[in-house]
């Protein structure tokens, strides 16, 4: 899987995109924002950001901003509170969407919009895939087998285990569309200001390596597909 320096390093990137879709000095919500890093680096650039997560993330360990815990549920903010709310690779988590909409909606000051980055079908596919040259290696035999075996389990894991909510890994092909995720933030009350492939191409199960330059993942995704897509939305209705 990939370390925590090469996920911030990716978020990175991500972040870079969605500045594009923010106004200075707004007052941001993050939902699901892992060890902080971009929410960090938000306060930096002159906004004012809440940041949620819940306590059994994988990050409570390696936080880098005050971060509140929150029960995955009920957004612990009075209503009309923020001008964005953000999330990057999250609603994919997420087992009731219905809810966390009209949370979002909630606290969403009137005129207010959302920034969501998630993962694609192309992450989808290229993560399974890239886990079969590490099964079949271990399954060769040789004095390091047992050894490999460990490798074996978490390469299965990626190509097998569902990553999100809904589904399996073959329904995630479809689930994991943003054909599905625009029809999915319309049936919820909100419209497309735009949608836009980030242009990153990286997998879960990192085959390549986590030091393979940015560069040549940009390169990648022109042939393989982005890993991830941005969606930027308001209320529908809203001026």
């Amino acid at each position: 899987m990939l370390s925590f320096d090469y996920i911030d390093a990716l978020r990175e990137v991500e972040l870079e995109a969605i500045l594009s879709c923010l106004r200075p000095g707004e007052k941001l919500l993050e939902i699901g924002a892992g060890s902080g890093r971009q929410a960090l680096e938000l306060s930096k650039r002159g906004f004012e950001v809440d940041a949620l997560e819940i306590r059994t993330s994988d990050y409570a360990g390696h936080r880098l901003f005050p971060i509140q815990d929150y029960d995955g549920r009920t957004l612990p903010f009075t209503d009309a509170s923020f001008d964005v709310v953000y999330s990057s690779n999250v609603l994919e988590h997420v087992p009731d969407l219905a809810n966390m909409h009209s949370e979002i909606r909630r606290v969403l000051k009137p005129g207010g919009r959302c920034v969501h980055v998630l993962p694609t079908h192309s992450w989808r596919l290229g993560t399974s895939l890239a886990a079969i040259p590490s099964i079949i290696g271990i399954l060769l035999p040789g004095p390091r087998r047992r050894g490999r075996l460990q490798t074996l389990r978490r390469s299965a894991a990626s190509a097998l285990r569902r990553h999100g909510e809904r589904g399996n890994v073959l329904a995630e092909l479809w689930l994991f569309r943003p054909g599905w995720w625009r029809r999915n933030f319309r049936n919820h009350g909100f419209e497309l200001i735009e949608d836009r492939p980030l242009g990153m191409f990286y997998t879960a199960e990192e085959l390549i390596g986590p030091n393979w330059p940015l560069s040549r993942r940009r390169r990648l995704a022109k042939v393989l597909g982005s890993a991830t897509h941005l969606f930027h939305l308001r209320v529908a209705g809203a001026a």
